[in-house]
């Protein structure tokens, strides 16, 4: 197929997720009113099931490339040609996806452009729209279960917990699921302006019925330069100061928190490590504090090796995939305690999405405190790390604190809660 892919500056100042005219083909990915969104499909790129999924996607997008004729006197991140996608969590799984849109706005470090990605004889798109959006209208959803019902879950890491006391794995990660529905179609845009409100350090994203803002991320690639972070390790937060403080001075101290956090902070060294000369990370984890929960964070920071040619964000990220703070470790039997107990199909959930270009830079995160929308319908998820010390309640109320993110900007409370 045969592009011609047009960057200039736009100035306009509104917020991204503003300047959408087509909402229904939106895809976007912003964090503190930087990022990308776009509308329409100029190549849809379904790389399929299977471990080579990124690279076979990554392939597309170069395959593409060199069929592309590029004008981008920017140079920005994110400028020229771009392909916004999101990955499935297990391999077997299908519904990975990238999407090259036909009209691309991105601002980065105060400077806004506007790219245009148009096949050969293809009709026009609109452009940024000139409109204030509109409120959609909003019917409070109603809590249809989980495919796994609170029950079975604790019991699900009851046994993975004796599993890892029994020496079989060292620490996995359970998710539970939260199926909400509503008599009005949920909007996936409305959704996002309202995370990016309430998230405004969270990179929030839309694509393609994946909805969420989430705080982790697994990959950021620049030229050679490549930085992650790493969360792990779980608690709440306080409206009083000092109950605050010392919720966030009990997760510092915890043993099993740390042990959590060591592990997946351990899962992505073992990957950057080799690749990257002049790997610096945090000697101890921090706190994050975000709107509702607080986790232990570990940065990493480096540059690729490579004599002649630097490994891609998507090559790395198949590397990544999945660290132990999503799936656990050591990581085949991380998985296979995953799918013999938690009971649902993950999909796009605590997977890769974000973005890349075809000379391999882009910024990739984990889909995380998301929401899968169709029509009237949505599966909210949270997951929580187990180890051998970890206490089933204790799990179960992680995760319902991790929903209540994505339950308040829908106003979706579920019964009891």
């Amino acid at each position: 197929m045969s592009l011609r892919v047009r960057t200039a500056l736009l100035d306009d100042d509104r917020p991204l997720l503003d300047l959408t005219p087509l909402p229904a083909e939106t895809v976007a990915w912003v964090r503190k009113g930087d990022g990308l969104v776009g509308w329409g499909t100029a190549v849809r790129i379904e790389p399929g099931p299977g471990p080579d999924r990124f690279l076979r996607a990554d392939a597309a997008l170069r395959d593409l490339a060199s069929e592309t004729e590029v004008d981008d006197p920017v140079g920005a991140p994110g400028t020229g040609l771009v392909g916004l996608g999101s990955f499935t969590f297990d391999a077997k799984a299908a519904g990975s996806v990238l999407i090259v849109p036909r009209v691309v706005v991105g601002r980065h470090g105060g400077v806004t452009w506007i790219t245009t990605i148009d096949p050969e004889g293809a009709a026009p798109v609109p452009g940024p729209s000139t409109t204030a959006p509109r409120a959609p209208i909003r019917d409070r959803p109603r809590f249809a279960g989980s495919s796994n019902p609170d029950l079975r879950w604790l019991e699900a890491v009851a046994d993975a917990a004796a599993r890892i006391r029994a020496g079989e794995l060292d620490k996995v990660v359970l998710a539970r699921d939260h199926a909400i529905w509503s008599h009005e179609p949920f909007d996936p845009l409305d959704l996002a302006r309202r995370l990016a409100q309430r998230f405004p350090r969270c990179h929030t994203f839309v694509l393609d019925g994946l909805v969420g803002a989430t705080p982790e991320l697994l990959l950021r690639r620049s030229g050679r330069h490549v930085a992650s972070r790493v969360l792990a390790g779980t608690t709440g937060r306080s409206d009083d100061e000092v109950e605050d403080a010392a919720l966030g001075a009990a997760l510092l101290a915890s043993d099993k928190d740390r042990l959590e956090h060591t592990l997946a902070a351990d899962s992505v060294l073992e990957v950057l490590e080799p690749r990257c000369t002049e790997l610096r990370h945090d000697p101890e984890p921090r706190l994050l504090r975000l709107d509702n929960v607080q986790h232990l964070a570990t940065t990493f920071s480096g540059q690729l090796r490579g004599a002649e040619r630097a490994e891609t964000s998507l090559e790395v990220v198949a590397a990544l995939h999945p660290t132990a703070a999503v799936g656990g470790t050591p990581r085949a039997e991380a998985l296979a305690v995953i799918r013999a107990c938690e009971g649902m199909d993950r999909g796009r959930y605590a997977a890769p999405v974000g973005w890349s270009t075809p000379d391999g830079d882009g910024e990739w995160g984990i889909a995380l405190r998301c929401a899968e929308l169709s029509g009237a319908r949505a599966r909210l998820f949270a997951g929580g790390g187990i180890v051998g010390a970890s206490l089933p309640e204790d799990e179960l109320q992680e995760t319902r604190l991790k929903l209540l993110a994505m339950q308040a900007v829908l106003d979706a409370t579920p019964p009891g809660d």
